[in-house]
């Protein structure tokens, strides 16, 4: 555990401070200049720095896909259509006809807590069935929404079924990458908000490689992940580690969009990929020049399999009322092998 001096922390940290634009200036070295406002005197400070990690996480600009009619019913009933980022309470949904799009994380929280105040069943559109039926009582899970009808008040399904008089529509759809300070920056990291674009291994910008972002994957656990993408960082910013070309950097992202896609996608691992990818950082960081000082992550065969059985630990969390709190309650020894992971993948939980 790091405990800095709260003193050299008011020195070198500044709080209530919001990043207006980050920009690369090139004399004689290349060095970035920041403009930084106060969210409390409202007064703007620029200053010069070496480099530049982009940490904001990417959780703050909702993404509603576009579907045929959506701006014409949101014109006509302005409260209606609405993203997970502004819910808050069920109780706005009591006796509501109400939608809710999406079987992720939000999706099943949310939908779980308005199904039980709103007008039964709350209907779920989903592309396809979640295998956590959390609530599944009060919900019934439909297709995916291809048309709103304004007149009715209304949607029509992917298999035809139209529902008239809906109250609220609540998307679960996730977010887009957004780096307003960073406008400057040619070409963009950022163009239609589904990827971030021109980095090394996720983590390097590629013309300008002392820019770097962290956390930018989904369907990851993000702790680990973020703490091996910075020992890489470190190591190179300290010249103990070297990037590639440019020419083999961007060769390298080529082929990460082809084997990921250009879209989202491209920053969703998931199981085994997330696994590859920290142990991969890892290894690399390895070939430092000075070694460790304190050695990054490495996910070893036990956590691993920990890891590859997450959607059944879950599934069984679920099911046993959301109680347990070690794997033992759940059924599954400390010590998970080959046995207990086969035995899980049978059961048919996956």
């Amino acid at each position: 555990m790091f405990i800095m001096d709260e003193r050299l922390m008011d020195e070198i940290v500044t709080f209530s401070t919001q990043v207006q634009d980050v920009r690369m200036v090139a004399e004689d070295d290349e060095h970035w200049e920041v403009t930084a406002k106060s969210t409390i005197t409202q007064k703007e400070t620029t200053a010069r720095y070496d480099a530049i990690i982009i940490a904001n996480g990417h959780y703050s600009v909702p993404f509603i896909p576009f579907i045929p009619g959506i701006e014409a019913f949101n014109s006509a009933y302005p409260s209606a259509i609405r993203h997970s980022k502004q819910y808050r309470s069920p109780r706005p949904f009591l006796n509501q006809k109400v939608i809710v799009v999406g079987s992720g994380a939000s999706g099943l929280d949310i939908g779980t807590q308005i199904s039980h105040v709103c007008r039964k069943p709350l209907l779920n559109s989903v592309k396809t069935s979640s295998p956590l039926k959390l609530g599944q009582e009060n919900k019934e899970e439909v297709s995916p929404i291809v048309e709103f009808l304004v007149k009715e008040r209304g949607v029509r399904f992917e298999d035809g079924r139209v529902e008239k008089d809906i109250d609220a529509i609540i998307y679960c759809t996730g977010y887009l990458y957004s780096y307003p300070f960073l406008k400057h920056l040619d070409p963009p990291v950022v163009t239609d908000g589904r990827r971030v674009r021109g980095l090394h291994k996720q983590v390097f910008h590629i013309t300008h490689p002392t820019l770097a972002f962290t956390a930018l994957s989904q369907k990851v656990i993000p702790f680990p992940l973020s703490e091996v993408q910075g020992a890489a960082i470190s190591k190179v910013w300290a010249d103990k580690l070297d990037l590639p070309g440019k020419e083999e950097m961007e060769h390298l992202e080529k082929e990460q969009v082809e084997q990921l896609g250009d879209g989202t996608s491209f920053h969703v691992l998931g199981y085994p990929k997330d696994a590859e990818y920290i142990n991969s950082l890892h290894d690399w960081v390895k070939t430092a020049s000075d070694g460790f000082a304190k050695e990054p992550v490495y996910w070893d065969g036990r956590q691993r399999e920990i890891r590859e059985i997450y959607s059944d630990l879950r599934k069984k969390f679920v099911e046993t009322g959301g109680k347990a709190r070690t794997l033992e309650e759940l059924g599954f020894e400390v010590g998970i092998g080959e046995e207990q992971v086969e035995e899980g993948r049978a059961s048919g939980n996956r």
